[in-house]
Parts: structure tokens; C-alpha cells; sequence
């Protein structure tokens, strides 16, 4: 929903240079987490870097003449750039803060003694967590990855460059295009003003059809790290239970050696082994396990396990050792025709939807605001949040473990609007993107359901094809988990929902529909339901509902915009979600969680208003009477010890 512009000076297709650098594929193997443990070191590289964007009029200055060759200050003009963060917002130049093109960043950092000597097997590895949109990446002037697409992490092994090089700074250099094609995730359009009585030489603007900032940069931490040269490459766990034994089936992948033993130790929370194992695959047995629960569903939300993985290879007459530790938790995931299920017992969505937003950094990791968001989370009672539109930060979602709150985690797929965005570019793109996002997030408790999109085009005849093959892969990739994409079709339209396990349909009567128009909603409202309902008899998320309100504008009788009318158009969805929750409705998301922002538009004040939180996180009317109706909901359970119970929980 919403579209925009992003403004430049550019000069013909060099723009993209995408097509000349070839497209970037995705790794074959693991991506775990960077952890410390006993073989294991990683050194965090945030802070300041060196920036430069290349405003010339290909945008392709840089590449031209070889920035990555030389320091990057000895190229031309550089600034200090924070990381993480987007670049937007940081400056007070506004050719930055909508620059569609190529921008530069450089680091130097000087390594240990220890990661550089070759006799010791180490293997130094750099990893970004993620970088909009498309990277390329060059240690010491050698090219050492490419990745397409924001979001998810990417790594390359860069030993073989640093090492024997001991007491000269490794100077890591990025690349970092976030031009928007009909064939990225999420897609755009350029396009090109060329009407020169009103519009300067080579004047573009980058199109899009999602609303929220298009943000760029450097968005999440970039660290190095060391394992083994034979290591512990990737771990994936699927867990069964019932109330007195659990099943953890384990798979372990190893590389550099296949002379190798493994040995496994399941671990509760007081250190104690519960179950042990071996070998790449198997299974361990737990009796009278501790269940993960969504927060709110059990006194003790959120219970995870410690499997540590050991793995010993003699290499050149040397004992090699690599540790690794995974949290579990031990969960079920089922949906029926009128139920979504957590360990055997109906879960109700009451949540909302989210944005990495803030003041300043824009989409760039920061601990105090995602502290602060998961407060205001507990605070209103909410049990769980959709990632909109893409995924989050690893942090984020190790909260989200952590914390019982449950994800229904969604993929870049946001404004997959034009026809041509549904072509096999696309679909190929597309499928290796839940390919990354699968990996990184297959172990975590938190996640019951991806999302492949966000409100595409899904009337068109090519939608068939497109959502049945990308929900089939996700399917193979990851059979224990329910799959959906969010709709805002027509229900008899609607050309993907026939493939998803749950419905989740957006809706904004009496705002974008009848606005203004309250008393259509009750109506307009259980019509969806029951038309959806009686055409796919698979139960419904309401995963978008909500109205912009300019925080302190009153109005009595409400109108459009003020607190009160967000209030009350909360209040008669939810007259419909009580009656219909008891059918086949499983779950409401609000839009949104906080103000954000977005593109300049006639209809867009400083952002999206439509947050029951400001975009400081001060709570709006709408807060409160969310936070009412949440606890109320979760007090019907049974499962809840006292202390909660009495709704004064403060956090």
C-alpha cells in the first residue's frame, strides 16, 4: 500500500551497474550465529566509518576508478558514518537523505597476533548482518563476496588474505547499491524525467510501491570471527514432545575434514545434562522436558535449552577442536481448519505489527530502542509480532526467544505489484531469498510461520504459478512450519491463498474504504471473514487493522486523524474479532506498533501515523485501550499464575 519517489541526478542504465557485476549467489552452506565459545573469537567492528557516495552521473565513479584499490580517503572527499545505521538521516544534506546509487564504505582494523599465524589452523571470517541492498565486499583491494538483497546476513572466509600479512591493518571495503529493479526484493522502478523544461539533466526517481522510507546503509553489526579450519558449519533441529518425553532431532554439518567425531549435550537452564548424543544426525531424548511458551501462555514463557556441539579432528598430527552452542527450545507448531496450535493448545495472536524505525538511525540496529520496544511489547500484553516488511535484526529475534514472543516471520516480498515482477527473474530471486532466511532462522522457537509476501498482486494470473512455487519451496525447505503470505485481495481474486495454511488478510474499513465511515466496519468486517471462511475453511489472521492518528489532535465525535478516532475504530474491530475469534479468526495484528517513516506524499505527515506509539515510543490513546483488551484476553487462560493474573504487571 502507498508508493513514493527517491530523487538523484544519474545518467542512463550505468546506474545499476547490477547487470555488469553479475548476480550474486546464494552461499551453499550454514550461517550461524557468530559466537564466542572455547574456539571461537569474534572482534565487532561498529563505529565509525568512512563514507563516501558517489555522486557522479553514472554513479559508477567508484568502480571506474577502483576506489576499493586505495584508502578511500585518498579517492576524494570522505565523512564519518555510523555502523550500524542508514545513511539517510545521519547528515544534513538532503541529496543524501533520498541518494539513490552506489555509496562507499571503508574500515582498517588491525587483527590478533594469533588469527594471523597460518600453523595454527584458524580460519578468520568476515560477516555483515545485513546491508541494503546490494553489496560488494573487498578486503586489502580483493574482491572477496557479493550479495543481492537487504536483510540477511552474508560471510566470506578472507584467511587466505590477512593471514601472513601480521601488523598491517586490514582494510575492508563495501560497495552498497539500494536501487530498487521490478526483479529485487522488495521491487521498484526507475525512472526517468526527461521533460527538460521542468526537470535538471539526467533527473530520475526511484519508484516504489510499499510505504515506509526506502533506508540504506550498513543496517546491522559487522564482526570478524574465527573458527578452526575444520569446523562446525551449520546445525538444524526439529523438536516433538508430548507432556512426559521430547524428541530434539539434530543434524550437523561439518566442513574441511570428514575424519571427524561429534559429540552432543543438551543442557537445561541450571547447567544440567539431560541428554546426550553423537554423530551428524540423530535424536535425543528428553524426559519431563521444559516447553517452550509464548509469554503470557505459561508462568514460565520462553524456556530454552543449551545444545553444545563438539566436534575433534587430528589435523597434521594436532588435536582440532570447534564448539558450538545453540539455544533450543522444544515446541510443536499445528494449525487445523479453525485453530493454530502451540504445543497442542489453541494460541491466539494478539499482537502487532512492527517496522525497524527510529529517529535518526533509521534502520540501523540499536539496543536501547529494541530494549525499550520489547518493554512496550510486555507492557501492552502482547504475545506476538509479524517482522513487517522483511526480517529482522538476529538480535531482535534472539529477544523473541528469549522472551516467548511469538514471530510470524516475513520475507522482503513487499510491493511485488508489477506484472513483471512475476516473471522467473523474480520467482528465482525470490525463492533463493527464503532460502537465506530459512537458514538463519530455522532453530528459532519464536517463529511458527513465514510469510513469503506482504499485499502483492495476487489477482494476477501469473500469482498462481508465482505463490505456488515459492510456498512449495518454502514448504521443502522447512516442513514444520505453517506457511501464509499477507493478502489485501479479493477473496474470490485472490490466485495464492489456495496454497497458504492460514489466512492473512489486511483490511482498513473506514479509513482507506468508507473513510470516516465507522459504522460500515461491523458489517464490512464479517463479511470478510465469512467469505474467506466459507472459501478455504482455514483460519484467519486479521494481520493488518488501524488508523492514523496525529498524536495530541481530539476531536469529539472522533474524526479521521484524531486519537479518538483511531480509539474507536479499534473498538468496533474488535466488537467483531470477539465474535469471530470464537469460530475460526485466530489472531489480530494492529497497524502498527509505532509511527514510521515513509516517502514524502499529500498524505503523509513526517511518516505513517497510524502507531499506538509515537516514533519516540509514547504511548497513544490507542495504547491503552489495546493494553486493556490484551491483558483481558490473556487473563481468560487458565495457564496464568496470579501475579499475572491481576494485570499489574509493569515492566
Amino acid at each position: 500500500s502507498g508508493g513514493g519517489v527517491g530523487r538523484g541526478v544519474a545518467g542512463g542504465c550505468r546506474l545499476l551497474l547490477l547487470l555488469a557485476l553479475g548476480r550474486a549467489a546464494a552461499p551453499p552452506r550454514g550461517m550461524l550465529y557468530p559466537r564466542e565459545t572455547p574456539s571461537r573469537e569474534r572482534k565487532e567492528l561498529g563505529g565509525l566509518w568512512s563514507f563516501r557516495a558517489d555522486f557522479s552521473p553514472g554513479r559508477d565513479a567508484g568502480f571506474v576508478h577502483r576506489w576499493y584499490r586505495q584508502p578511500l580517503r585518498q579517492t576524494g572527499p570522505v565523512i564519518d558514518m555510523p555502523v550500524p545505521a542508514s545513511f539517510n538521516d545521519i547528515t544534513q544534506d538532503p541529496s543524501l537523505e533520498n541518494y539513490i546509487g552506489w555509496v562507499w564504505y571503508e574500515k582498517e582494523v588491525l587483527l590478533p597476533l594469533r588469527w594471523l599465524q597460518d600453523d595454527l589452523n584458524t580460519r578468520v571470517v568476515l560477516r555483515f548482518g545485513s546491508a541494503h541492498y546490494y553489496s560488494i565486499v573487498w578486503v586489502n583491494g580483493v574482491q572477496v563476496m557479493e550479495h543481492e538483497g537487504g536483510h540477511l546476513p552474508f560471510e566470506a572466509d578472507i584467511s587466505s588474505i590477512v593471514q601472513g600479512s601480521p601488523g598491517i591493518p586490514c582494510r575492508i571495503t563495501v560497495a552498497l547499491n539500494n536501487t530498487l529493479t521490478p526483479h529485487t526484493l522488495p521491487p521498484g522502478s526507475i525512472q526517468y524525467m526527461n521533460d527538460k523544461t521542468r526537470y535538471p539533466k539526467n533527473y530520475f526517481v526511484q519508484n516504489i510501491k510499499f510505504d515506509f522510507f526506502n533506508y540504506a546503509g550498513i543496517h546491522r553489526p559487522v564482526v570478524l570471527y574465527t573458527t578452526p579450519s575444520v569446523y562446525i558449519d551449520d546445525i538444524t533441529v526439529t523438536t516433538t514432545s508430548s507432556e512426559s518425553v521430547a524428541m530434539v532431532q539434530y543434524e550437523v554439518s561439518v566442513v574441511g575434514s570428514t575424519l571427524y567425531s561429534l559429540s552432543l549435550s543438551l543442557r537445561d537452564q541450571e547447567g544440567k545434562v539431560v541428554a546426550t548424543g553423537d554423530g551428524p544426525t540423530g535424536e535425543l531424548k528428553v524426559l519431563n522436558p521444559n516447553l517452550w511458551w509464548p509469554y503470557l501462555m505459561h508462568e514460565n514463557p520462553g524456556y530454552r535449552y543449551s545444545l553444545e556441539v563438539k566436534m575433534q579432528v587430528q589435523v597434521n598430527g594436532a588435536l582440532l577442536e570447534d564448539v558450538y552452542t545453540l539455544p533450543v527450545g522444544i515446541r510443536t507448531v499445528h494449525v487445523t481448519s479453525t485453530q493454530f496450535l502451540i504445543n497442542g493448545k489453541p494460541f491466539y495472536f494478539h499482537g502487532v505489527n512492527k517496522h525497524e524505525d527510529a529517529d535518526i538511525r533509521g534502520k540501523g540496529l540499536d539496543w536501547p530502542l529494541v530494549v525499550k520496544d520489547f518493554n512496550l511489547l510486555r507492557w501492552l500484553g502482547a504475545n506476538s509480532f509479524r517482522t513487517s516488511h522483511y526480517p529482522y535484526a538476529e538480535e531482535i529475534m534472539d529477544l523473541c526467544d528469549a522472551y516467548g514472543i511469538v514471530v510470524i516471520d516475513e520475507c522482503p516480498g513487499v510491493g511485488i505489484k508489477m506484472p513483471e515482477s512475476f516473471g522467473n527473474k523474480s520467482l528465482q530471486h525470490h525463492l533463493v531469498v527464503m532460502e537465506e532466511l530459512i537458514r538463519r532462522d530455522k532453530n528459532r522457537p519464536s517463529v511458527v510461520m513465514w510469510s513469503v509476501a506482504n499485499e502483492p498482486a495476487s489477482e494476477l494470473p501469473p500469482a498462481a504459478y508465482y505463490f505456488k512455487t515459492v510456498i512449495a519451496h518454502t514448504k521443502a525447505l522447512d516442513p514444520s512450519r505453517p506457511v501464509t503470505f499477507v493478502t489485501d485481495a479479493n477473496y474470490a481474486l485472490d490466485r495464492g491463498a489456495p496454497y497458504v495454511d492460514v489466512i492473512c488478510v489486511n483490511s482498513y474499513f473506514s479509513w482507506y474504504h468508507d473513510p470516516g465511515h465507522l459504522e460500515v466496519i461491523p458489517l464490512q468486517l464479517a463479511t470478510q471473514f465469512e467469505n474467506w471462511y466459507k472459501t478455504y475453511q482455514k483460519p484467519i489472521i486479521q494481520s493488518e487493522y488501524g488508523a492514523d492518528s496525529v498524536p495530541g489532535l481530539h476531536s469529539d465525535p472522533p474524526l479521521m486523524f484524531s486519537e479518538e478516532y483511531q480509539k474507536a475504530m479499534l473498538k468496533e474491530y474488535h466488537s467483531i474479532f470477539d465474535k469471530k475469534r470464537k469460530e475460526y479468526v485466530v489472531g489480530e495484528l494492529i497497524w502498527n506498533f509505532a509511527d514510521f517513516m515513509t516517502n514524502q506524499g499529500t498524505t503523509r505527515v513526517l511518516g505513517n501515523k497510524k502507531g499506538i506509539f509515537t516514533r519516540q515510543r509514547q504511548p497513544k490513546a490507542a495504547a491503552f485501550v489495546l493494553r486493556e483488551r490484551y491483558w483481558k484476553i490473556a487473563n481468560e487462560s487458565s495457564c496464568l499464575p496470579p501475579i499475572i493474573k491481576s494485570h499489574t504487571l509493569f515492566l
